[in-house]
């Protein structure tokens, strides 16, 4: 996968259900023909309207990069069991596969463009509820702060972890399977690390409303921009695009989000932003 020039670009939460969205998911366009493009999970709730936004990206970009988010993984009342939890997962990797797009259970590939060289991982590891501490000593007090802030993630009755017991212990399996594919990848080469859900507490200090920040990622994984040798970190899930620097390493939250968020926040509708080689924010 030598690419000599092109960007790679990022984006996440396209939610094309909805047409506004969709529309803008339709506009996109690479800046050149050796562009590649991360898309940050949350494509959207069924996979038919995945593979919709997934193939249209797949035929312009020279290649895409897809990590679920949490909608991906939603069970809808009518969905067969091959198209819950784990099995749903494997499914959507199977229907990427089918598109060509490269998925968290596929070999990393390397940048070789400008900014680069790099490895980029593709990530799935979810949440624990540890990010629930700001609110909560215990998982359960800071669930039942939700509750009564009126702030509950769909996730608690639509995300199905089968076969594991929680959707805790689906984290806690794929932080300990991805921990160790990253320590037996050859160290020379720094990372470009992808996860729908950021990969430290710090990112969801900038929520409305902190109740939330408990179905944003795992404690786990606070170090491993530092750990996994990153130039930088991409994910989405917050819907706040911003750009945040640990350790010298940049985080890069890449939303497009829903219409009516960026309307009440008077934000424009951005499209991909710049990996490699790194730009500029405002």
């Amino acid at each position: 996968m030598a690419v000599r020039d092109g960007n790679l670009l990022a984006i996440g939460d396209l939610h094309v259900e909805h047409p506004e969205n969709r529309e803008i998911v339709g506009q996109i366009e690479p800046e050149s023909e050796a562009d590649w493009l991360i898309v940050c999970g949350d494509v959207a709730d069924r996979p038919g309207d995945v593979e919709w936004a997934l193939r249209l990206l797949r035929e312009r970009f020279a290649t895409v990069i897809w990590v679920p988010g949490n909608h991906e993984l939603l069970s809808q009342r009518d969905d067969p069991p091959e198209l819950r939890g784990e099995r749903r997962y494997l499914h959507l990797v199977e229907l990427c596969r089918g598109l060509g797009v490269i998925t968290p259970e596929d070999p990393y590939p390397i940048w070789d463009g400008p900014g680069g060289p790099a490895r980029v991982a593709p990530l799935f590891l979810l949440y624990d509820y540890s990010f629930g501490s700001n609110v909560g000593a215990t998982r359960e007090e800071a669930l039942q702060c939700a509750y009564d802030a009126g702030v509950v993630c769909v996730d608690e009755f639509l995300l199905d972890p089968d076969p594991y017991p929680s959707r805790q212990a689906w984290c806690e399996a794929r932080v300990r399977e991805t921990e160790g594919r990253l320590a037996e990848v050859e160290p020379a080469l720094p990372a470009v690390l992808v996860n729908h859900f950021p990969l430290r507490v710090e990112a969801t200090r900038v929520l409305r409303h902190p109740e939330f920040a408990q179905w944003c990622g795992t404690s786990l994984t606070a170090e491993w921009h530092r750990r996994f040798r990153a130039m930088a970190v991409v994910y989405g899930h917050l819907h706040i695009p911003r750009t945040d620097w640990h350790h010298g390493v940049r985080f890069e939250e890449v939303s497009l989000g829903y219409p009516r968020e960026r309307r009440s926040h008077a934000w424009p509708a951005r499209g991909p932003r710049r990996i490699l080689p790194e730009a500029s924010h405002a």
